[in-house]
């Protein structure tokens, strides 16, 4: 018998009554969520929903419209088979490891990642056996670890993680290095709240992500993929930065090496609440351009050297009243990220 009340335990599974609201749209938030979680590793509960999709008076006709389009479109365009893609040198020639014997009935098996063998022998029919990669265009299986990284999104792949890396070691080479000494602390520490948000912007997004629309389309997607994505930016970012800001030497009543996490996990939580009105990007770009504003250039006006920066950069972090400050205003944007959740399921405008 299925349960299909939400939180049974394990032995929960999508009931005919639940799918059919589901199909119709008329499911509560949570119960939606729980089946469309549920349905990614059950295969029969899949088939349920998928049945009770194609009986909607809504859904089944524009998916049977759908189908019968692919089928029409697949029928008239002739496919490429795994036999033509074992012909190297453009068509002119065998592949490595073939040998023709005869003609009409060929046999094409694909054994390892790069090379293929086929053999000619008769004619009438045709048989093709495929157990590997590399000819035929059958990507080979990636490991957890790739699948891992590749999930986390397009900033841990990108230009940002290298730019996090330098800034980083940049702070530490200019400390002792370059003979900086205590006066690089404030620049790293004004700096390290903004840094999450370019790795952000860059994680989720029309303009970010070359496979937007279909992550946006599967139940992982919208702003449970985003949180995914954000806190492995924020994974990296964090201990990094942190660690970086520890080993420089202390400035004389500076904050310390921590100080900056609140205000970075508030601008965080900011740009990604601004992005649900405006889209990530520019979310992360407006955010930034305020902390610009309103932090970085009045600090700054006491003069770029090393104690006048950290006096006039001091009072945005140091302190139990403004780290207070600092995560109430992460509370806030986590609330009117939590009421705007809805806008991520819909595509960004350009």
């Amino acid at each position: 018998m299925r349960r299909e009340r939400s939180g049974l335990g394990p032995d929960w599974h999508v009931g005919g009554e639940l799918a059919a609201r589901y199909a119709a749209g008329t499911a509560a938030e949570s119960e939606a969520w729980s089946l469309e979680k549920h349905v990614e590793a059950c295969g029969a509960c899949a088939a349920v929903v998928s049945s009770a999709v194609r009986a909607g008076p809504e859904t089944g006709p524009l998916l049977a419209g759908i189908r019968a389009a692919v089928l029409e479109r697949a029928v008239q365009e002739p496919r490429e088979s795994v036999g033509s893609r074992a012909y190297a040198n453009n068509g002119t020639g065998p592949a490595i490891g073939t040998t023709v014997t005869g003609a009409g009935t060929s046999t094409t098996t694909v054994t390892g990642t790069g090379t293929s063998t086929t053999t000619v022998t008769g004619a009438g029919t045709s048989t093709t056996n495929v157990a590997g990669a590399g000819t035929t265009g059958v990507p080979p299986r990636l490991s957890r670890a790739a699948r891992v990284v590749w999930a986390a999104g397009p900033a841990l792949r990108g230009a940002w993680l290298v730019a996090l890396v330098v800034v980083a070691l940049g702070a530490v080479a200019l400390s002792y290095g370059a003979g900086l000494g205590a006066s690089v602390r404030p620049l790293l520490l004004v700096t390290a709240p903004v840094l999450p948000l370019a790795g952000v912007a860059l994680s989720y997004g029309l303009h970010a992500d070359p496979l937007y629309e279909i992550a946006t389309s599967t139940p992982a997607g919208g702003l449970r993929l985003l949180l995914t994505r954000a806190a492995a930016v924020l994974a990296v970012s964090v201990p990094a930065l942190t660690l970086a800001g520890a080993v420089l030497p202390v400035a004389a009543g500076g904050p310390g090496a921590a100080a900056w996490l609140l205000p970075g996990l508030a601008l965080t939580l900011a740009a990604l609440a601004l992005g649900s009105f405006v889209g990530g990007r520019r979310g992360a770009a407006a955010v930034g351009a305020a902390w610009l504003a309103f932090v970085v250039a009045p600090a700054a006006a006491g003069g770029p050297a090393g104690a006048a920066l950290m006096a006039g950069a001091s009072p945005y972090f140091a302190g139990p009243a403004v780290q207070s400050g600092w995560a109430a205003g992460a509370v806030a944007c986590a609330l009117l990220l939590a009421a705007r959740r809805r806008s991520f399921d819909h595509l960004e405008t350009p």
